[in-house]
């Protein structure tokens, strides 16, 4: 039987042009790899990582030991480095968990330990009467200040990893969504749909297609199903404020299930944003029902008792890509590589929901490890 045959070859294919796949395409091409990025969409970053908070994390709130736990504390210095030499924007604001109530105080103490126990010791508690003195419109029994946390120009910041990975020879396709994978005895044969189909040859495939990961996974011949999670897609709905918010730092509720809650995010215009709220839905869907917001309310006011009725507007929805059941216990990041299905030259990412971004740049070293090129 007469071999298939290759339009084009490649050393290195990442699948998928956000923020995830656009660091590792990154750090593959920095290391002297020939890399081409595959993307459906028509320009990078069109999903997950353009429908967020757009936070730097601290590393406050996940399990001690986590890949999340470490990626976000490395990664965060990395990000305010890189930021930085690059003149992106962002701000290191800070931000105030408010505990609503005498029962939440408690709650507080422990994520503080938490956060410890990740190795971020620059938490600050601070009584009701310190945290006004910060922010005056906040109502609170208690908070903790994280003054490591910030936001970024979410959009800038991909720009600039698309920049890094040019610069060293690497591309990207868009519009070119992946249609199936083969094993072969050299690396990957791939179908490339798109305006302008292709069959291209490959040595190492990353899959870091997002909420999209595990559906594409299932397409890689060869890889038992075993090491494919389910997809889940919980949906985060964001109302803005009309008017300026009377905040300078981020302010968060004591975290709920599945979430962090409904929180005040500040874009870099200083413009107020709030969410996300926790909506599970059968597949991605961005509509914001303006009949949401009514719950909005009652959440914000429970730290914010100054925010007046009708000044929330729909704004947008993004949606977290979790390998996870409702009402299961959250997972950590999953980087399913050779020493784990056994085939060499594969990664697959899965469930990069938050802190995501600001674990991108250390992901995407963990991810070259594990790759074991």
């Amino acid at each position: 039987m007469t071999p298939p045959s290759y339009e084009s070859e490649a050393d290195c294919v990442v699948i998928g042009a956000g923020v995830i796949g656009l660091a590792v395409a990154r750090a593959l091409a920095l290391k002297g790899r020939e890399v081409i990025v595959l993307e459906k969409a028509g320009q990078i970053g069109t999903e997950t990582s353009s429908h967020n908070s757009e936070v730097i994390h601290a590393g406050i709130y996940y399990p001690e030991g986590s890949l999340k736990a470490r990626t976000c504390v490395e990664g965060k210095e990395r990000l305010y480095r890189y930021l930085a030499e690059r003149s992106i924007a962002h701000r290191r604001c800070g931000k105030l968990i408010a505990a609503a109530g005498k029962e939440q105080e408690g709650e507080l103490a422990a994520i503080r330990q938490k956060a410890a126990a990740n190795g971020v010791t620059d938490l600050e508690s601070l009584t009701a009467r310190q945290a006004q003195a910060l922010e005056p419109a906040l109502a609170c029994k208690a908070a903790l200040l994280s003054p490591s946390t910030g936001i970024l120009d979410t959009h800038g910041y991909m720009l600039a990893l698309q920049g890094d990975l040019e610069d060293r020879g690497g591309m990207i396709a868009f519009g070119a969504p992946l249609l199936k994978a083969a094993r072969l005895n050299d690396g990957y044969g791939l179908e490339v749909g798109g305006a302008a189909p292709m069959r291209l040859k490959a040595r190492c495939l990353v899959n870091a297609a997002g909420f999209s990961a595990p559906d594409l996974a299932r397409k890689i011949e060869g890889l038992d199903a075993a090491h494919v999670p389910p997809a889940y897609y919980a949906k985060g709905n964001y109302f803005t404020l009309s008017g300026k918010a009377p905040f300078s730092r981020l302010i968060y509720p004591v975290p709920e299930a599945a979430g962090l809650g409904i929180h005040l995010t500040l874009d870099m215009g200083g413009q107020a944003r709030f969410g996300p709220d926790v909506e599970w839905v059968e597949g991605p869907d961005y509509a914001v029902d303006a009949a949401r917001g009514e719950r909005f309310y009652g959440a914000i006011r429970a730290y914010w008792p100054g925010l007046e009725d009708g000044a929330l507007q729909p704004g947008y929805a993004g949606i977290r890509p979790k390998i996870q059941a409702p009402g299961e216990p959250a997972r950590d990041f999953l980087l399913s590589g050779p020493a784990d299905h056994g085939l060499e030259g594969l990664l697959n990412l899965f469930g990069i929901e938050s802190p995501g971004i600001t674990a991108s740049l250390a992901l995407a070293e963990e991810a070259v490890m594990r790759l074991e090129l």
